[in-house]
């Protein structure tokens, strides 16, 4: 029987690089499965992609030109200021796809977070662990429109358990569950190996600018204190990989997926942002970390604080972190390995059309 190749967009948001990396473990998955994924997003999350598949084509789609504040108390009003450039994006994004759907031959589409990837032509997916999206006093808005958005798609897959425990609490879960709600388990592209700790401080940044910046020169000043071996990834998609050593630390600006595994495993403790995918990965790896959220994100103020409630891990807040914080990490027990046996065959069904 000849096999015809289906071609899949896959379409994570550029926002930090956390919807594109854990857009890699169903790439891989949609090629073991006799798929041909297309990749389309833009900026730092197209490039990283890119990387880590050199053989896929790949196309650029328009940016929601997502700036954070300076100041956290500005963050709802930059968000506000830039809801046009980001409703201009989501127009553009559906005359995009409806043109690739002729010109690529699509077959499928999964968009994560991406509003306006998708197409009543063909099945159309969207991954979120955002059910509910927080704002502070403009929650209940913010969830309406972003479940208005998600209604939109053929099915919403999203990366968590549905019961108890779980990693995305009230963001991931509705009280009344649809249909076309499928909990797929939590996704990383990281394994658990049993490697020779030899970091006893992983530092990772990512998130959009300029908060990013703001940490990384914060932490560069506090490990000066630190006793012990630092890996320090600053989170810069750049041409090509660089590495510093000062003093006890060695700074890369980014790593592959490869390097980024090993790098974890061979790590005592992680610090990072609470980011879901950096939750995701923490808790496939069964690494104890501390988090510090970025100022004004609500998810991840939220989760930083659900994970702390839970026992798991604890967290700061950007301007309070000191070093002698990390001291906390072995009174928390670190993320649950949360299993799902997820048949990817059986998921991709929604593809398998004549």
């Amino acid at each position: 029987m000849e096999t015809r190749y289906k071609n899949i967009l896959v379409a994570p948001l550029n926002w930090g690089l956390g919807h594109a990396t854990r857009c890699v473990p169903v790439i891989r998955e949609l090629e073991k499965n006799g798929f041909t994924p297309i990749i389309a997003s833009d900026g730092g999350a197209l490039h990283m992609l890119q990387k880590e598949f050199p053989h896929l084509l790949s196309l650029e789609l328009p940016s929601y030109n997502i700036e954070y504040a300076q100041n956290e108390d500005d963050f709802k009003w930059k968000l506000i200021k830039n809801s046009p450039k980001m409703i201009s994006a989501i127009f553009t994004e559906k005359k995009l796809v409806k043109k690739w759907i002729t010109e690529y031959n699509l077959q499928g589409i999964i968009s994560d977070n991406r509003l306006g990837v998708h197409n009543k032509r063909i099945p159309s997916v969207i991954i979120t662990h955002q059910l509910n999206v927080l704002s502070g006093d403009t929650t209940w808005i913010s969830s309406k429109l972003h479940q208005h958005f998600i209604k939109k798609f053929t099915e919403c897959w999203v990366p968590d358990i549905e019961g108890e425990p779980n990693l995305s609490g009230k963001l991931g879960h509705w009280k009344d569950k649809k249909k076309t709600v499928k909990y797929i388990g939590p996704l990383s592209r990281l394994e658990r190996k049993e490697l020779k700790e030899i970091y006893d401080l992983m530092i990772i940044l990512s998130g959009p600018e300029p908060q990013r910046t703001i940490l990384e020169q914060k932490l560069r000043t506090e490990i000066r204190t630190f006793k012990g071996k630092i890996i320090f990834i600053q989170g810069i998609i750049e041409s090509e990989q660089k590495r510093e050593r000062k003093r006890n630390a060695v700074y890369y600006n980014f790593m592959t997926s490869e390097e980024v595994e090993r790098t974890f495993n061979k790590s005592k403790i992680v610090l990072c942002r609470s980011g879901y995918t950096s939750v995701m990965d923490l808790a496939k790896l069964n690494k104890k970390a501390f988090f510090i959220p970025t100022p004004g994100q609500y998810e991840q103020e939220y989760l930083a604080k659900k994970l702390k409630q839970d026992g798991f891990v604890p967290y700061a807040k950007q301007d309070d972190f000191k070093i002698e914080n990390l001291l906390e990490v072995g009174l928390y027990n670190g993320l649950p390995l949360l299993r799902k046996d997820l048949n990817w065959a059986e998921l991709f069904v929604l593809f398998e059309r004549e």
